[in-house]
Parts: C-alpha cells; structure tokens; sequence
C-alpha cells in the first residue's frame, strides 16, 4: 500500500479546518454579527450562537492540547464542554470570544505541518484528530449559519453562501 503525499494531507487538513470548497468559512460564521444577537435563542432553538462558539472553543482547546502531546481529560458528561451563559456580558466579551476562536484555528493550523500527520500518539493519528475537529467545527457552523437566517442576519458583512 502507497502511503499518502504529506502534502496532499496537509491540504485537505487546511481546506476542512478553514471550510473551504464546503461552505462559508469556519471563521466567517460569526462576522458581522451583533453582540446581542449572538445570545439569542430562537423558539426550540437548543444554545445560542454564543454558546455554540464557546462549545467550539472548548474543543478547539481541548484538541490543541492533545496534538501538543499533553493528555486533556475528556469530559464526563456533554455539558462540561457547553457554556451556562446563553450570550456574552457585552460587545467586547463577544469580539474577545470571536478573536480566541479564530486564535485557536491558527493554532490547529499551526501544528498539521508539525509531526507526521499519521503519527498514533493515543489511540488516533494526528490526522484523525484534525479531521474530527474539522468535522465538529462544520457541524456547529452549520449551526450558527441556521440561526442568523433565523435571526435575520446572514449572510455576513463579507458575503456567504445564501442557497
């Protein structure tokens, strides 16, 4: 069996990481949006765009040390890894929040071109790991992009996919 071309890999990892070829940028989700929609919940809603942030921080966080070799305890329960508050204490708090998520996608980024992608640390590569948060960040972008159609605020200031 022919191993893959690390630089092929390293390529899809980037391209899943920031939603490109997929959807809006990973990153883009939350542009534009007002501090105080940001803690909205819209009827049967679950969380709110804020606290799906803060859920993707968590585990942004969460993989970043694992990838530094560090051994992050896993979460007993769904919850720990959901914030109680549904909206940030002001607008600064949210362009804070914003900043540490977009801090934190350069930080993954930062270590795919570290060791072997398919290096087993634990019981996954390092790419099956990048993949998962990938895969988590989509999901809950996915998310906020369904919310602020809710809200009446998409697509964001610079544009986004709309059909």
């Amino acid at each position: 069996m022919e191993t893959a071309d690390p630089q092929v890999l390293v390529k899809i990892i980037r391209n899943a990481l920031s939603g490109k070829g997929a959807h809006v940028g990973v990153a883009s989700a939350f542009a534009g949006l007002d501090w105080k929609l940001a803690a909205a919940r819209p009827e049967r809603a679950a969380h709110s765009v804020f606290q799906l942030l803060r859920h993707m921080i968590y585990w942004q966080d969460w993989v970043v040390k694992w990838l530094d070799g560090q051994n992050p305890a896993v979460a007993r329960h769904a919850s720990a890894g959901w914030p109680t508050e549904t909206g940030p204490a002001n607008a600064k708090d949210w362009e804070r929040t914003v900043r540490r998520f977009r801090a934190g996608l350069k930080e993954l980024n930062r270590r795919i071109g570290g060791p072997d992608l398919l290096a087993k640390p634990g019981r996954k590569t390092r790419l099956e790991m990048l993949h998962a948060i990938a895969s988590h960040n989509s999901y809950h972008a996915g998310q906020v992009v369904i919310l602020r159609r809710m809200l009446g605020a998409w697509p964001p200031p610079s544009g986004g996919l709309t059909w």
